[in-house]
């Protein structure tokens, strides 16, 4: 019998049977309240193509774009029609059209991104998680650090820039392969660039230059059930967004009042907010080790806290020997064969604790018991963020005063399912 050709269903494209147009309405005693949308394509070789296809081959999928309506539940209002990112993108460049994890990819990289417009930054999302995420003084250094932070993880990712793409920074994404390069422009000669990597997704989308105007703003967000019924329930909204919007560490137990000694450094703070808006964008259960701007670790949708916490602090071990790796020799530390040479790498990345201290802690619920935050203060943290909440905050606060870390808390959870 003849082999299959399996790489052909990633070369199928779906027929699309979706609708042109979608309504969506909301009904109760004062009224009807309607949102309207229209399907996006693509006019690619004289073809108008929808998505490619759905998180699998096989599976058909359509994109929508708010044309109009407005939506007030309570006190919430919906984010306005027109203002498009990733629901409308300009695309300058496809060998391989997007899918349906092209443009979620390039929607949570996004939804980081927003929050953190101030410098050149850069995010490469893998599977809808953050694999690398930093801010640099160009966007060039930023892209380097990002995808360093997980060089591996970064092979076929989804890369947000938050900058005018520059021709050092194209240079740079094109020594790797990605999937998806997005940003709010790009500069003479980089599609040139670009255009070596035949599948290589570019798309503009013009609105990241305002991005901060989409800090806090909300849409409905919608889960199917698979009976065909929906949750439906607000985006979520990170509320510590500045470094006043911290809180002190403090917890009443059994009539004792227990309190941190030590608040973060304005360095920890830098951190701490940064890995905070990072965590907007990770799935739960989750813990991030932040230094200088930075994703050092991250360890994503795990079911126990500690656990997710010692397997952020194992990624950061391993990432780190692969960039001094990759460093010195150019091979990747999984590929490197001379033992004396591995030995080497293994001695310098125990020394440097997983390039973990001096880094920053941040979980997206409280600590249910003081392991967790033991994993962080064995690897050399020196700061922790988390929302508080847990009847045994008492136990986290005594474990940082012991080893004179600072910690904080935001009071509001961080989950993404």
């Amino acid at each position: 019998m003849p082999a299959k050709d399996f790489k052909s269903a990633y070369k199928t494209i779906m027929d699309d049977h979706y609708p042109p147009r979608m309504e969506i309405s909301f009904v109760d005693d004062s009224g009807r309240q309607t949102l309207f949308y229209e399907k996006i394509s693509w006019l690619i070789d004289n073809v108008e193509k929808g998505l490619r296809y759905g998180e699998n081959p096989g599976q058909e999928a359509a994109l929508y774009k708010l044309v109009n309506g407005n939506l007030l539940l309570g006190d919430v209002q919906c984010i306005q029609p027109g203002n498009y990112l990733a629901s409308d993108v300009e695309l300058l460049q496809s060998g391989k059209h997007p899918g349906k994890t092209n443009i979620t990819d390039t929607d949570n990289a996004l939804n980081i991104l927003r929050y953190l417009t101030e410098t050149p930054c850069a995010v490469i999302v893998k599977h809808n998680n953050p694999c690398g995420v930093a801010k640099g003084s160009t966007l060039a250094q930023a892209y380097d650090r990002a995808n360093m932070a997980d060089r591996l993880a970064a092979f076929g990712g989804a890369i947000a820039l938050n900058r005018e793409v520059d021709i050092e920074t194209a240079g740079l994404i094109v020594e790797n392969y990605a999937e998806v390069v997005v940003g709010p422009e790009f500069a003479e000669g980089v599609l040139d660039i670009f255009a070596s990597k035949k599948n290589l997704r570019v798309m503009r989308i013009a609105n990241i230059t305002r991005l901060h105007e989409f800090d806090g703003q909300r849409v409905v967000d919608f889960k199917s059930l698979i009976d065909g019924g929906l949750i439906t329930q607000w985006s979520f909204v990170p509320q510590t967004r500045k470094k006043e919007d911290f809180i002190p560490a403090q917890a009443t137990y059994k009539g004792n009042e227990y309190k941190i000694n030590r608040l973060p450094t304005d360095k920890e703070y830098d951190d701490l907010l940064f890995g905070w808006m990072v965590e907007a964008g990770v799935t739960s259960n989750s813990v991030l080790y932040i230094k200088d701007g930075i994703t050092v670790g991250i360890g994503t949708g795990e079911q126990d806290r500690v656990g997710v916490a010692e397997i952020a602090r194992d990624k950061a071990y391993r990432k780190l020997a692969d960039r001094i790796c990759w460093g010195k020799y150019k091979i990747p530390y999984n590929n490197l064969k001379d033992m004396t040479l591995k030995a080497e790498i293994d001695n310098e990345v125990a020394e440097k604790k997983g390039g973990l201290i001096g880094s920053s802690m941040v979980s997206d619920a409280f600590f249910p018991f003081r392991d967790g935050v033991d994993v962080g203060i064995n690897e050399g943290v020196t700061a922790v963020v988390q929302p508080g909440g847990s009847a045994r905050d008492f136990e986290c606060i005594e474990a940082c005063n012991e080893a004179n870390v600072a910690m904080v808390f935001t009071g509001q959870r961080s989950f993404k399912h």
